[in-house]
């Protein structure tokens, strides 16, 4: 295989994405001479079509876990079905510690109403419209790890259909069309 083409398939392969900083913590170690700080990030890094990451990342200065907490949620990328590209199929709950969220589709136009962590991680995924209500914890990195449960629990109509072996229409048929049919 030539360089080129290498290097073509490395740049096809990590398309650019986007990266939003939730949160930075500064912890003290008391030592002999004084305090010792170190700091700890929170990041979320999606590619705005349906795939999104978090991680954490800790070091003695903030670009360094910056940049740890990046290369994590690279590594922890999960594919999320989006509904025409903007919103949610369904509702759906995700819990992780104390804190729990509800993420709810919604119409074109709505925006997304979500509370900090939150909005970082629809605004990476590329989520346009969304309700999304925290109940608990805001704990930044609870509130992040519940919403990506309730994220991997999201399935798309197609997906459905497959395990069923029916087709996507046939999901989506009334109940009282074929009783109308059949009289």
């Amino acid at each position: 295989m030539a360089r080129g083409e290498r290097q073509d398939r490395s740049q096809r392969e990590e398309p650019e994405l986007i990266e939003k900083l939730v949160g930075i913590n500064r912890v003290a170690k008391v030592v002999k001479g004084g305090r010792r700080f170190g700091f700890a990030a929170v990041v979320v890094v999606g590619d705005g079509r349906g795939r999104v990451g978090h991680g954490s990342g800790k070091a003695r200065e903030v670009p360094e876990a910056i940049r740890k907490a990046t290369e994590s949620a690279k590594r922890n990328m999960i594919r999320v079905p989006l509904r025409e590209g903007r919103t949610l199929h369904h509702d759906g709950r995700g819990r992780f510690g104390a804190g729990r969220v509800l993420l709810r589709a919604a119409p074109s136009g709505t925006g997304i109403i979500a509370g900090g962590p939150m909005r970082a991680i629809f605004e990476a995924l590329g989520v346009q419209d969304v309700v999304a209500k925290s109940m608990g914890t805001s704990n930044p990195h609870n509130m992040i790890k519940a919403t990506f449960e309730g994220l991997q629990n999201m399935n798309s109509p197609r997906s459905i259909a497959g395990k069923r072996g029916k087709k996507v229409a046939d999901l989506f048929e009334r109940s009282d069309e074929p009783a109308a049919a059949a009289s």
